[in-house]
């Protein structure tokens, strides 16, 4: 069977049920979580609140306020942003014995490949990609990249994971 890291949150999950579909999915990693997102401008805004607390009652705090105000917008939109973009995510489906890769961008349509699962290739480029370690997928006449937005070491894990689940795919009787 696959080899299962319990002990450490993995930004991909293999299915467990080989009755469905779906096999990997993989999905960029987000360190601040909607909570933390709303604990972060609520203190930011504390903290930018306490020199208004000297100048209360003054003309200065009117003109002090909207560079605040903007500081704590500026920070909201970028956490936004940034949030948005990590919104990527691929998912390693298998019908028959035809295996489809479906990446999905932060902000594009998604790009969909197959191939059947006794001709698939999966290699790992230690240099020269546009990542060290960088994962791909070769069959039915194209290169395909998985994983590109996970860490080094979590590329090396998924290329041995997915090498494993293939060559175990192929030893198995063909199905239904």
């Amino acid at each position: 069977m696959l080899k299962r890291i319990e002990d450490r949150l993995m930004p991909y999950h293999w299915t467990d049920t080989p009755q469905g579909p779906e096999v990997l999915r993989l999905r960029a990693y987000n360190s601040l979580s909607p909570k933390g997102f709303a604990l972060m401008i609520g203190i930011t805004s504390l903290m930018l609140a306490l020199p208004l607390m000297s100048v209360l009652g003054t003309a200065l705090l009117w003109w002090m306020l909207p560079f605040l105000i903007a500081a704590v917008a500026a920070l909201w939109i970028a956490l936004r942003r940034s949030y948005r973009d990590r919104q990527v995510f691929e998912l390693l489906t298998r019908k028959g014995d035809t295996l489809t890769l479906i990446h999905q961008p932060a902000r594009a349509a998604a790009i969909e490949w197959s191939c059947n699962i006794y001709w698939v290739r999966v290699e790992l480029h230690k240099s020269g990609g546009p990542v060290d370690y960088y994962v791909t997928l070769t069959g039915n006449g194209r290169t395909v990249e998985i994983g590109r937005f996970l860490a080094e070491e979590e590329r090396q894990m998924l290329f041995e994971e997915l090498t494993e689940y293939l060559q175990s795919e192929i030893a198995a009787p063909p199905r239904g």
